[in-house]
């Protein structure tokens, strides 16, 4: 098809000039339970990751970020911390913490932890000091303790909750406790699991405990935390009633009316929100249908909170005491970019999960709208953004762009649900990877991409472990088809998930992995061209050969997202991604510097050692060349 071109002016990028590693670094996250097992017993553990670390420095990464490894009887996975100073024995020690770091410095990789202020366990020693003490005690005032609505003299027994809300992973946010006496007392909120009760952050030694938990670690050397439920923490006084439901993570449920605690359709539609894209075009190209539409309408009363800036601003003067430019990273499902810009402002964290990037899809005007709209609101308070596209809660982008609508967001999938076309979703994610490592800011990705693994899909219900799964009786799937354990050699049980063991055999892993994963065990893929694991390895490399991370931003004259085509410049880079249903023709003056697969690019004359080199003569179109549907390249300037 003919395109017109049109000139496009920069976006700003203006942390582009921040020298901080952190503001372009590459992170890969690391899920220790499915990670690897160096003992054999199951379940991920530090040293399966230190000894996995090479593996890593080979791939082209800046850091590693560690979901919990804490203290924990992993009610929810590790995010219910019941020591914040502790390594769960699951996991092994703190000496195997230590070895861990400095392995991962000596190789040149920053480590950041997990930090999880929302809530604790409920077998936290303050919590159980918290339930062996009375209403209205020090103790009790740590959390979230409140008496039931209807409990003033005269007019009730208090076996009304406090109000309304609705936990995220299902069902009502309060659990009433018994008294010492044995009878029926107050109730503490709890946003997620029972076993997860809320902190008080309206309590000064809340606060300090919280300081001391940042320098403990800070002092034995990590360079950073990424931050749970960082628009959390601050709840609206007085508590009031609200009729909308939140979810951590964006997604479509079937779930009825209040057995719940993730969207409806109408409160939080499954798709991207176009409404902050600046690009008129880009705005044209999405669905008007949910344009004005926010993730959390009517507003919650505990997300987002104004309060939690001033925790933050408090923590960047703790982690200012220390030297090479720790930070901190806000997981925070925040709409519209311009309200999660304010987690970045210059005395705040020093980045934020850029969410709007992930829930795009495979969609061209979206990918679009979310990355103007990201770098714009990014840039009115200094910061770099950051580009993620997988992560531990939500179903691999492999799979959601296998789907037949390749914009929604399933909370988890089973085997009844809708199957992805593998290898169409594969394909869509190795171009999306390649535009997410060529935008200029940091980039997340998580474990096991870089395989090219997909969700487990049929994972059966009574291997699962998600507490969303159980408290939503099943119609949630939950999380767990994102953490299977890796496979690391296809010929070994476990596909070589234990790496070391005793005994004649290590035990199975802690959750099924598919068949599928065999053909995908990294030493299927380690020097085998055209493998994902080998186009990770090489577009990390032109990544930082380019600079890209610290570079500009500018779409290209061909660019036409209402067309399906994403074409963008960064420094001497041209990036084109084809996410329509037709070839595109690729502009002349360019070589092919890589392409997301081999056939990705067709007719032309070959350049020598570029990604179209084996091309097929016979596909010469008149010496135009053409970029293949589901695709990507980077073009270098002649």
């Amino acid at each position: 098809m003919e395109r017109i071109s049109v000139a496009h002016s920069p976006v700003p990028t203006d942390g582009s000039s921040i020298s901080a590693w952190w503001a372009s670094a590459v992170v890969y996250q690391v899920y220790p339970r499915s990670f690897a097992d160096a003992n054999g017993d199951g379940m991920g553990d530090l040293r399966g990751v230190t000894a996995h670390l090479d593996h890593l420095h080979r791939l082209g990464v800046d850091a590693v970020w560690l979901s919990p490894f804490y203290k924990s009887p992993q009610a929810d996975a590790g995010y219910d911390v019941a020591d914040y100073r502790e390594v769960d024995p699951l996991f092994g020690t703190l000496a195997d913490f230590d070895d861990m770091l400095q392995k991962a410095h000596g190789l040149g990789l920053k480590v950041i932890v997990d930090l999880v202020p929302n809530h604790t366990s409920d077998e936290h020693a303050w919590f159980q000091e918290a339930l062996a003490a009375p209403p209205g005690s020090r103790e009790r005032d740590r959390y979230m303790f409140r008496p039931g609505k209807d409990s003033v003299p005269g007019s009730g027994k208090g076996d009304l909750a406090p109000n309304n809300w609705k936990s995220i992973f299902g069902g009502p946010a309060w659990t009433r406790v018994t008294e010492a006496d044995g009878a029926p007392g107050e109730w503490y909120l709890h946003l997620f699991d029972t076993k997860q009760p809320d902190l008080n952050w309206d309590n000064a030694e809340v606060k300090e405990e919280m300081r001391s938990v940042l320098r403990f670690w800070l002092d034995r050397g990590v360079d950073g935390f990424r931050v749970d439920v960082a628009h959390g923490m601050v709840k609206e006084a007085g508590l009031p009633d609200w009729e909308g439901s939140a979810a951590m993570v964006e997604g479509a449920t079937d779930l009825p009316g209040d057995a719940h605690g993730g969207h409806t359709e109408a409160e939080e539609p499954h798709r991207a929100h176009p409404a902050a894209a600046t690009d008129a075009a880009a705005a044209t190209a999405a669905d008007d249908e949910h344009q004005a539409v926010s993730p959390l309408y009517p507003p919650s009363p505990f997300f987002d909170q104004d309060g939690v800036h001033e925790i933050y601003r408090d923590w960047h003067r703790v982690l200012a005491e220390y030297d090479g430019d720790r930070m901190m990273v806000a997981e925070a499902w925040v709409e519209p970019a311009e309200r999660l810009a304010r987690y970045v402002r210059p005395d705040e964290m020093q980045q934020a999960f850029n969410f709007d990037f992930l829930l795009a899809g495979w969609d061209a005007g979206r990918t679009a709208a979310a990355i103007e709209a990201s770098l714009r609101a990014a840039a009115t308070v200094g910061a770099t953004t950051t580009w993620v596209l997988s992560n531990h809660d939500t179903v691999r982008h492999t799979t959601r762009f296998g789907l037949k609508d390749p914009t929604t967001f399933p909370k988890g999938i089973a085997a009844e649900d809708e199957q992805p076309d593998a290898g169409l979703g594969l394909a869509r994610a190795r171009a999306a990877t390649m535009v997410a490592l060529a935008l200029p800011g940091s980039a997340y990705l998580y474990q096991g991409e870089e395989l090219g693994l997909p969700e487990h899909t049929t994972v059966p219900a009574e291997a699962r472990q998600d507490p969303t799964f159980f408290r939503t009786n099943g119609i949630e799937r939950g999380r767990d088809g994102c953490r299977v354990p890796l496979p690391w050699k296809a010929a070994e049980p476990g596909y070589g998930f234990a790496s070391a063991f005793t005994g004649n055999a290590p035990a199975a892993p802690w959750l099924p992995q598919p068949e599928s994963f065999g053909e995908l065990a990294a030493d299927r893929q380690d020097g085998v061209g055209g493998s994902t694991l080998e186009l990770y390895r090489s577009a990390l490399a032109l990544r930082k050969e380019h600079r890209l991370g610290a570079g500009s931003f500018q779409w290209a004259d061909v660019h036409a997202p209402e067309d399906g085509l994403l074409a963008f410049h960064n420094g001497d880079i041209l990036v084109i991604a084809n996410m329509g249903l037709a070839p595109a023709t690729l502009p002349e003056g360019y070589r092919v510097g890589l392409a997301s697969a081999e056939e990705a690019v067709t007719g032309g004359p070959a350049e020598s050692g570029s990604a179209d080199s084996a091309a097929d003569p016979g596909t010469d179109q008149g010496g135009v060349r053409k970029l293949a549907p589901n695709s990507a390249a980077y073009l270098v300037a002649i």
